[in-house]
């Protein structure tokens, strides 16, 4: 059966019509987002969800949201999406970052000429037949320097287009490694010195703890007296109340905000000041970033559904479609080792501990672990997958580290899984064939080859004659057929293993039977999820 997506918002019938051409079930319902208690009644409906910004999609809409697997946001913002409540559902949350940032930087940049000349006022006086032209004495650009808070994807294009206008451009953010600063062209500073070199500043980072009021009443005062401010990035960013005292006092000489900490924005304290060009958050309001954004959002649903791949998501590591197509049978196996541990531990889980060796390290890992917690935490809670599985584990405490390494076997590469209780530790490591299988290769230090079946039986025992006897005539004698049979053991005399591959679940009679024998230390039935 086909995925089924809903578009709930104004998407346009371009990228509606991807859906159609992708072979996705598609209903373009874009007025029902604004109906919270009809999104509720038919959400249960649908494996995909693509809004804009009209969707509220709450916690009450995702606990109705049964099959939901991916929300798709055409935009950056998704403040109108619970991420919490969506990886707790396991729900991807996706956005198309990169479908606006010209037209965002663009907006800055507009902004920029607009304060520095002081064009809508200007603009307004002439309207009313006033020819105040001693009035409105502006400043270039031209020479100026241009101080840069955050200066990724948006910041970078804004980095660009001031040296077009020969600014003299100086950057804040801590993620800026030189090398990149040095390619870019720009200067990297610390905040304070950004804040009192810059003529103009502006701002170009996500709202977070870190960065929320980055611009607060004491940095603004460590500002160069006639600085001109620009926000086009998320309101909040800005003590607005402490900046527009600043613009009265005439330290500040003007400012351009398209965001607001509270929107939409009836009032602010920046409104009727002298020199404040305000906009109604339109850095993406071009018909080209529009557009854009809505081919993309629909391009990453689809290929999440039809080939598992996961792009600019924000709770869940991304995956390209390169990636999810040689990854897919190394993800299973990450999947499968930590079920086989989660199926074998009983008690409370500390830690969890990765290898990546060889051509497994070269991955990403960061999907790979996901995996791995999923597998572990699905004995606890069938319905965990690698989006709510990471949220789970860390609500429990569970730490989990990673290391990895280079070829230092005879396999081009495994994964070795470890978890750490209280009592004990347990480890098993696999890798993947060359036909695309995965294989067990060692469980507890012991080396095996064993096949991941859907139904598997996991003995331990003492290294003695009789074994192999007495668990193929036991599975005999209750009808179970064996289709595959592996043995390991440390060493002559130790400990021994045995995992049986079998076509139907082991039936508990059969395991007492096996234990009456007094021959076993520990019987384990196992179930996988092998399609």
């Amino acid at each position: 059966m086909a995925p089924k997506v809903l578009v709930s918002d104004k998407l346009s019938e371009t990228a509606v019509q991807i859906f159609r051409d992708r072979g996705i079930d598609v209903d373009f319902m874009p007025d029902v987002g604004k109906d919270k208690e009809k999104l509720a009644e038919i959400i249960g409906n649908y494996d995909g969800l693509a809004i804009r910004s009209a969707t509220k999609v709450t916690e009450k809409i995702l606990e109705k949201a049964d099959k939901l697997k991916v929300i798709g946001r055409a935009g950056i913002g998704t403040d109108n999406i619970d991420k919490d409540a969506a990886s707790k559902k396991g729900v991807i949350v996706m956005n198309t970052p990169f479908g606006n940032m010209i037209t965002t930087a663009e907006h800055a940049i507009a902004m920029m000429f607009a304060v520095a000349r002081q064009i809508p006022e200007a603009n307004a006086s002439t309207h009313a037949g006033k020819w105040e032209k001693s009035k409105f004495m502006g400043v270039e650009l031209t020479n100026k320097t241009l101080g840069v808070i955050g200066a990724g994807n948006i910041g970078g294009i804004v980095c660009d287009r001031a040296h077009g206008l020969k600014m003299k451009v100086i950057a804040y953010d801590p993620y800026l490694s030189q090398e990149k600063a040095d390619k870019m062209g720009v200067e990297k500073v610390e905040l304070d010195e950004l804040l009192a070199r810059a003529d103009f500043i502006t701002l170009h980072v996500p709202l977070t703890d870190q960065t929320r009021n980055i611009l607060s009443r004491e940095n603004l005062a460590k500002t160069k007296k006639g600085v001109r401010i620009i926000n086009c990035a998320r309101g909040g960013l800005v003590d607005e109340e402490a900046l527009a005292e600043l613009i009265k006092s005439g330290h500040v000489a003007g400012a351009g905000f398209d965001v607001f900490s509270e929107e939409p924005a009836k009032e602010n304290p920046l409104f009727g000041l002298p020199n404040v060009v305000c906009t109604p958050h339109l850095g993406a309001a071009t018909t080209e970033a529009q557009e854009n954004v809505a081919l993309q959002v629909a391009e990453q649903i689809s290929n999440y559904l039809l080939t598992g791949a996961v792009e600019n998501a924000l709770n869940m590591p991304s995956v390209t479609a390169e990636e999810a197509k040689v990854m897919g049978p190394w993800i299973k196996l990450a999947g499968h080792l930590g079920s086989f541990i989660g199926q074998m531990t009983d008690e409370p889980i500390k830690a969890i501990n990765i290898l990546y060796d060889g051509v497994a390290a070269q991955m990403n890992l960061a999907a790979l672990n996901c995996a791995v917690v999923a597998g572990i935490m699905k004995r606890s809670n069938p319905e965990v997958n690698m989006v709510s599985a990471p949220v789970v584990a860390k609500e429990r405490g569970i730490k989990i580290s990673t290391t990895n390494q280079d070829k230092s076997g005879a396999f081009e590469g495994y994964i070795k899984v470890t978890v750490v209780t209280d009592k004990r530790e347990r480890s098993i490591g696999g890798t993947v064939f060359s036909d695309g299988k995965p294989r067990f290769i060692q469980i507890k230090g012991i080396n095996i080859d064993a096949e991941v079946g859907a139904h598997m039986l996991y003995t331990t025992n003492e290294d003695v004659p009789g074994i192999i006897g007495t668990l193929g005539k036991t599975m005999g004698e209750h009808g179970v057929n064996i289709a595959n049979f592996t043995l390991g053991r440390a060493q002559a005399g130790g400990e021994a293993i045995a995992l049986l591959y079998v076509d139907e679940p082991v039936p508990a009679e059969a395991r007492a039977k096996l234990a009456e024998t007094g021959l076993f230390t520990q019987i384990k039935p196992l179930v996988f999820d092998v399609v």
